[in-house]
């Protein structure tokens, strides 16, 4: 009798369910769903172990629950899908002739880069607010918000920004969103704009949105390309874990942006090479070879079972 080989493919589950734009508008609303269960699940820790312990561990227990309706959603449909619709791998491999390692090493570079060159950005929205006193007020407030992510215990804060997080938005926008959009026969620039937005408002903070939308595109162009999500959680980890540092180091945390902690000279230098860099990497992705006009989704039928 043969023996049945265990399937570790963690996002097979999810291969049938190919979202349209209304699929996108169904997985946010049901997303928004599971931070209201967050927000509930997030009072009731207070309510019972303190408010010191919610502040500093809620996180780990709320921010998985924020993306469980939208989960079960998609697996619910994804099993019925699977009766009569073709399957798109969430995650494939094609990585061209250098491989997972070069392809890995060059994007998380070009994360940092892009993570840097976007301070501009921000720091440009941070002067408009400051033009008015409301604004103002509503930007400390989220700023804050933003700060406890980052600075509380360092193992709290890689656990829940630098893996949680990638982990379920690059399942969400790029797995789901941006998969689901190409093969239901979005042209790939628009696809990849439109999942881009989506990741921004996922993130419900206006003074980030931008930002957010230009490192979506960097994302969904990676994904793409090569069709590997892990490599998109890889340079969302990188993002990420790059805030944690700078947040906890103690010298910078009176600090919100580069601009500030730099000479003006150093940092428009660092700035033009981090959009060179960024340049250079997309000339770079472009070379992969595209197994479909949709990108490098594999069909399912094509995946081996023991991966």
């Amino acid at each position: 009798m043969a023996r049945k080989v265990k399937d570790y493919n963690l996002f097979k589950g999810y291969s049938w369910y190919t979202p349209g734009v209304g699929g996108m508008f169904a997985l946010f609303g049901f997303f928004l769903l599971g931070v209201l269960i967050g927000n509930a699940v997030m009072l009731l820790i207070a309510a019972t172990l303190g408010q010191d312990f919610a502040a500093l561990y809620g996180t780990l227990i709320v921010y998985p629950v924020q993306f469980m309706p939208a989960m079960m959603y998609a697996s619910f449909q994804s099993r019925r899908n699977a009766m009569f619709d073709t399957g798109y791998a969430l995650d494939s491999r094609h990585f061209g002739p250098g491989g997972f390692a070069l392809c890995a090493v060059v994007v998380v570079i070009t994360t940092i880069a892009a993570a840097f060159a976007g301070d501009i950005i921000n720091y440009g929205n941070y002067l408009l607010t400051e033009q008015s006193p409301l604004l103002s007020r509503f930007y400390k407030i989220v700023s804050d918000m933003m700060k406890q992510l980052t600075g509380g215990p360092v193992w709290v804060s890689l656990l829940s920004v630098s893996v949680m997080a990638p982990l379920f938005e690059e399942w969400l926008c790029r797995g789901e969103v941006l998969r689901g959009l190409l093969h239901k026969g979005m042209k790939p620039g628009s696809a990849i704009a439109v999942s881009a937005l989506f990741f921004a408002v996922l993130h419900l903070n206006p003074w980030q949105a931008l930002n957010a939308f230009l490192l979506g595109c960097l994302f969904g162009y990676v994904y793409y390309r090569t069709g590997s999500l892990w490599l998109t959680m890889l340079m969302h980890c990188a993002n990420n874990t790059l805030a944690v540092i700078i947040q906890n180091i103690d010298t910078l945390k009176d600090y919100e942006f580069f601009v500030q902690i730099m000479p003006t000279g150093a940092y428009i230098a660092m700035l033009i090479v981090s959009v060179a860099v960024v340049a250079a990497a997309i000339v770079f992705l472009s070379k992969i070879p595209l197994i479909a006009p949709e990108g490098n989704s594999d069909p399912v039928s094509e995946l081996s079972q023991t991966r």
